[in-house]
């Protein structure tokens, strides 16, 4: 679609050469026929950089586009994208297409559903219920449980174990909100790549990214019931225990551990061989080799002397 079209269709003003776009990605990731926003000025410092084809911007930061990046002018460059993104979704069910490549030492059990475009390795074992949708590859000697879900174009390695129920590409809880209150659906247009070795629980959800990938990297561990929201990046090795949630778009590095129903805040990074004790909550990026504990979050040994002070001021209480 060319960028003239998406300004008429939009009623956009179109400032700079009129380009063909492919598709939507971040600033500091689009290539030349993709176009990206800017809605936050911290993020200034990406736009002078970048190298997509166009910006959606306000007209006040026109000045520091980068030279031969064209703009699309809008009050709100955020709803905006949310707006065009429907744009460049794929349809959620795909009618036809190339038939799935099935590897002869694959067992697929009954009432499993693959879609067109998949692939499905040497010595998989996919389980009743399965659900696999368009253009998936699932890697070598990998196990699928009953009833797992994994939307289209998502990416498992070689000897994964997903366990049932669990919803690999769901989409990431996006949403741009207009000054009159109305929640404009960002339509999540990336996928989610699971890397070699990894095991996910029983009924985790796992959303794939607006644009680009959420990743998971070789060898993480995941409990049961955990939630890892679009575009987040999960190092290597990391282990989960039940009820974790992780918020869009951190990163946390490899060896990283989170106990029982800690959480994250959007945006952040976990450091490696970091330890987040259960219940924990992360607000802010923290640096790894420490454990942590509480909320707010701090050091587990200054959280041990907190509870120490607050128990000693009860018992003066009684």
């Amino acid at each position: 679609m060319r960028l003239s079209q998406i300004a008429r269709e939009f009623d956009l003003e179109l400032i700079g050469e009129d380009k063909e776009i492919e598709g939507l990605e971040a600033l500091q990731k689009a290539g030349p026929k993709e176009l990206s926003f800017l809605d936050n000025p911290k993020y200034l410092g990406h736009l002078k950089s970048t190298n997509a084809a166009a910006v959606i911007i306000k007209e006040e930061f026109l000045q520091e586009l980068g030279d031969g990046v064209s703009a699309l002018i809008s009050d709100e460059p955020y709803v905006t994208l949310a707006h065009i993104s429907k744009l460049f979704a794929k349809p959620p069910y795909q009618k036809e297409g190339k038939e799935p490549k099935i590897a002869q030492s694959a067992t697929i059990a009954p009432n499993v559903s693959i879609g067109y475009g998949s692939e499905i390795a040497e010595q998989v074992i996919i389980m009743p219920g399965v659900v696999i949708g368009d253009n998936v590859r699932i890697g070598e000697g990998s196990i699928i449980y009953p009833n797992v879900t994994i939307y289209r174009d998502c990416v498992i390695g070689k000897n994964c174990i997903i366990h049932a129920g669990t919803v690999i590409g769901s989409d990431g809880y996006g949403f741009a909100h207009t000054r009159d209150g109305r929640h404009i659906k960002i339509y999540q247009n990336g996928n989610v790549i699971i890397e070699d070795d990894v095991e996910i629980g029983a009924n985790c959800t796992i959303d794939r990214a607006v644009f680009g990938s959420t990743v998971i990297k070789r060898g993480t561990k995941l409990d049961n019931l955990i939630q890892i929201a679009h575009n987040c990046e999960i190092g290597e090795n990391v282990l989960m225990a039940s009820q974790v949630g992780i918020s869009g778009s951190s990163k946390l590095g490899r060896n990283v551990v989170m106990g029982g129903q800690s959480g994250t805040a959007g945006h952040l990074e976990i450091g490696d061989f970091a330890v987040i004790a259960a219940r924990g909550g992360v607000t802010k990026s923290i640096p790894g080799k420490k454990t942590y504990a509480g909320f707010p979050l701090m050091e587990h040994k200054q959280w041990l002397k907190l509870q120490g002070l607050l128990m000693r001021l009860l018992k003066r209480q009684k």
